[in-house]
């Protein structure tokens, strides 16, 4: 599958998901509570530690390993599967503890629930790796929709009856077990069912370090909802989750789709030519394009969208989610980083960066957390400047990037940005920071931020304008004209 190709596919999978997502996310704020959401949110972001073990980076490895042999494939095997069934066990134990931690009987129920994920999940994974190694975008495409709506559906209906926050976690096991279902159909015939222990070591050196990264990483994210949580109230962090949950949704409608194609395109650049500073400064300059323009929309627009998106009674998340879409701002540009070093194995840098990133990042949310949401809103700014800086610096000499073509990029994505936020600026120049009125104010806000952001990718000559001509031209095209 070509690359541009496999970027429709995952573009397609990433929207198609976010539409599900925010369909449900509409009815689930309506029906669940902050404080009950704040209890499946802290419930998660716990688990989130053991998520990021449960295949010592072992998926990765098969996507970026150059000699792909069956014993390896039966040693990545072997360890997906067999940590799958330990944090499973793992999760069952600490369940009743983190409860009277909290003083949340609910929390151990939830992880109950979601204690099965673990020992679900290892069935699809394997499948999924070979499927982004081989860029069969489509396949995965069709694996995440299926998954995400049948989780999303349970998940509605079940809060709609009124089982409370643990109709999220029983969502999400629906979605692991059709996952695993339909990753089992596609899983090649060539692939052995039986565990090997043969190449297990070459596995796990690789994934050790990325694992150990993955750890710190997840628990600097973490330690906002988690502080606030203990520090304030579940209540905070329930507003918190929402509001992060805002800013991040151009990671679900972007960057995942992006880097997804990057890491095997990378590896292959790398492999085949031994660079890719090219595919890099192009995917970059995607990235900053759409997330600048993405986090200027929100600082102007965070009231009406959050009105429209989950109701009156996240009205105290908007101020937040301003901070955090700036927050977003400095991050943008380092989206690709952690992509780029993967592709070429540079494991160890990449545990250098995320272990000082996250001690930063630590230290700044522990002081907004003791403060409340506003200063932890101002506190994540500065964490994401300092984390932002080392990410860029670290891929800058890895990769041997050269700063002038990478400011140039950057450059002309802010251009782009500029524009695209005169439309969103007006509207809130018009209708205020917290207009009664949700619906015209995104219309407005909405059509000019589209006109300018297409406005500035021909001023610029942006990257983007070459692959809207492809698309157009391919629209445009008759079926004579097809090659």
């Amino acid at each position: 599958m070509t690359t541009r190709r496999s970027l429709f596919f995952s573009f397609l999978d990433r929207y198609a998901s976010l539409l599900i997502a925010v369909v449900s996310s509409m009815a689930i704020a309506r029906l669940l509570t902050p404080t009950e959401i704040g209890v499946f949110s802290v419930t998660m972001v716990l688990l989130m530690f053991v998520a990021t073990v449960r295949d010592m980076g072992a998926g990765q490895y098969l996507v970026q390993e150059k000699d792909l042999t069956t014993e390896r494939i039966r040693a990545v095997w072997a360890v997906q599967l067999g940590l799958g069934l330990l944090l499973a066990g793992l999760v069952l134990l600490v369940s009743y503890p983190v409860a009277v931690f909290y003083d949340e009987p609910r929390m151990r129920n939830i992880m109950l629930v979601v204690a099965l994920n673990y020992a679900i999940n290892p069935f699809g994974s394997l499948t999924y790796a070979w499927l982004m190694r081989e860029m069969q975008f489509e396949s995965i495409a069709l694996i995440r929709f299926s998954s995400s709506a049948s989780g999303a559906l349970v998940a509605t209906w079940l809060a709609w009856q009124g089982f409370g926050p643990i109709s999220l976690a029983y969502g999400s096991l629906t979605s692991t077990v059709v996952n695993a279902l339909m990753s089992v159909y596609y899983r090649p015939k060539t692939f052995p069912w039986l565990p090997g222990v043969a190449e297990i070591r070459r596995v796990l050196v690789f994934g050790s370090q990325l694992t150990a990264s993955s750890i710190v990483g997840t628990a600097s994210a973490s330690a906002p909802e988690l502080l606030l949580g203990k520090l304030q109230s579940l209540t905070a962090a329930g507003l918190y989750s929402r509001a992060s949950g805002l800013v991040q949704m151009f990671h679900r409608l972007f960057v995942d789709a992006v880097g997804a194609v990057c890491l095997p395109w990378f590896a292959r650049q790398s492999r085949e030519r031994g660079s890719f500073v090219e595919p890099f400064l192009k995917a970059t300059a995607y990235v900053t394009a759409f997330g600048w323009s993405f986090c200027l929309a929100v600082v102007c627009l965070a009231h009406p969208i959050i009105r429209v998106l989950y109701g009156p009674q996240w009205d105290e998340a908007v101020d937040l989610a301003r901070l955090l879409a700036v927050a977003m701002a400095f991050v943008v540009p380092a989206s690709l980083c952690h992509t780029a070093l993967l592709s070429s194995g540079a494991v160890t840098v990449i545990a250098r960066v995320t272990i000082t990133s996250a001690l930063q990042s630590v230290f700044f949310a522990s002081i907004g957390a003791s403060q409340g949401l506003f200063v932890m809103g101002l506190a994540m700014i500065a964490s994401a400047a300092v984390s932002a800086t080392l990410w860029l610096r670290a891929t800058s000499i890895h990769i041997e990037l050269p700063l002038r073509d990478l400011l140039r990029t950057l450059r002309r994505s802010m251009v782009v940005a500029l524009l695209a936020g005169m439309g969103p600026a007006l509207a809130l120049w018009v209708y205020g920071a917290h207009p009664d009125a949700a619906l015209m104010p995104l219309v407005m806000g909405g059509t000019l931020g589209l006109a300018g952001f297409f406005l500035g990718i021909i001023v610029v000559k942006h990257p983007l304008r070459t692959e809207i001509t492809k698309v157009l031209e391919r629209l445009g095209s008759t079926p004579d004209d097809a090659p």
